[in-house]
């Protein structure tokens, strides 16, 4: 049974704990009033009854993150934690070392407030979604009783476009395709890697793990099954999901002689990596130098700009607007399942379900037969 006192102008609760067959007694002060120390010693003594440790003391909301981050993230990929690890680092500017305690729905959602005034509103969205996941945990963990990202609403400043959102028009794409393959030079790999990257859609990391045994020229295939650590120079690692988006894809006659004569007319270089550089100290040409690359092309081309990574989604447009199936393209791109292509196509998915709905219209009232 909990007592309370009165110590000067505030009240205080003490809460009975046998620890170890020794009493160690929980103490809080400072309440306003009588009913504010009954409560939460009320809350405590709940705790307590369904075996849940009290905090006794305060923890850094950016210190609890970081490790958080580090023990459920830290093996997974390594864009996937450096992702969260920058979400840390935002945390870390605002809150600084504020407990975690501390923070309710309204400092929260004030932090919200000020992150999307400098960021899209789907950037936010992703933020809060690395934070929630964390506060859940410290949530069952004890470490705080609510949920301050609970019902959180999102705003932001730019109004652009989802990433997957990003990519070329079929006519674009054809006059970026073929300024690359005029552009194809022995002695500037960043253009194969360009052209690869549109044609197959993968992602920067599997284009920069590849070796030349992956290419088969008899069967006309590619086969997809490691990546090259390129922003830390750990080497080689897994498909993303650990491996889970292994798979061998179909390459059409073209690239595969433009590959084929390169391969012939170069030497192989370290592990065989077919975008080895000497001038990268990670061994690998880098993302930022292909963005520059690709940058200056569309620039020539007069098309707007857009990243290395959105040629997997310009790759993924153009598939699914020529008819192939969510299962084919999910495959090729190495997605768990044809679900997750759904969904993060879901806007081009919704114009082929209007243009699907509008074909079948026509051709059941072409099979109608007028009777004469």
């Amino acid at each position: 049974m909990a007592s309370v006192t009165k110590r000067g102008k505030t009240w205080q609760y003490t809460v009975s704990r046998m620890v170890d067959g020794k009493s160690k007694p929980i103490r809080k002060g400072g309440f306003r009033t009588k009913k504010d120390a009954q409560v939460a010693a009320a809350e405590i003594e709940s705790g307590l009854s369904k075996g849940i440790a009290p905090v006794t003391k305060s923890t850094s909301f950016a210190e609890y993150f970081h490790d958080w981050i580090n023990l459920y993230k830290k093996n997974k990929h390594i864009t996937t934690y450096e992702r969260y690890l920058n979400s840390y680092e935002t945390v870390k500017k605002y809150f600084g070392d504020k407990p975690i305690q501390s923070i309710n729905k309204a400092a929260y959602q004030l932090f919200l407030n000020n992150y999307a005034e400098t960021h899209a509103k789907f950037t936010t969205k992703k933020l809060n979604t690395h934070i929630r996941a964390c506060v859940k945990d410290a949530v069952d963990e004890g470490l705080i009783r609510v949920d301050f990202t609970r019902k959180s609403e999102f705003s932001g400043s730019n109004p652009t476009k989802r990433p997957e959102e990003k990519h070329l028009h079929l006519h674009e794409s054809e006059k970026l395709l073929n300024a690359l393959y005029n552009r194809l030079d022995n002695k500037k790999l960043v253009n194969y890697l360009l052209l690869l990257a549109l044609v197959t859609g993968m992602r920067f990391g599997e284009l920069v793990g590849l070796t030349r045994s992956d290419f088969n020229f008899d069967e006309g295939t590619l086969r997809i099954n490691k990546t090259w650590d390129y922003k830390n120079g750990t080497g080689f690692g897994p498909t993303k999901g650990d491996g889970a988006s292994d798979r061998i894809i179909d390459l059409d006659e073209t690239i595969l002689g433009a590959f084929k004569n390169l391969f012939e007319n170069t030497p192989s270089h370290f592990r065989g990596l077919v975008f080895h550089s000497d001038k990268s100290k990670y061994g690998v040409l880098t993302n930022e130098g292909a963005n520059k690359v690709l940058k200056a092309i569309l620039t020539d081309l007069k098309i707007d700009l857009i990243s290395v990574h959105d040629l997997r989604h310009t790759h993924t447009s153009i598939l699914l607007y020529s008819g192939a199936t969510v299962l084919y393209v999910s495959e090729r791109l190495g997605h768990a399942n044809p679900q997750i292509t759904m969904e993060v196509y879901s806007h081009i998915i919704k114009e082929l379900r209007e243009r699907d709905a509008e074909l079948t219209k026509e051709v059941f009232s072409s099979m109608r037969k007028v009777s004469v």
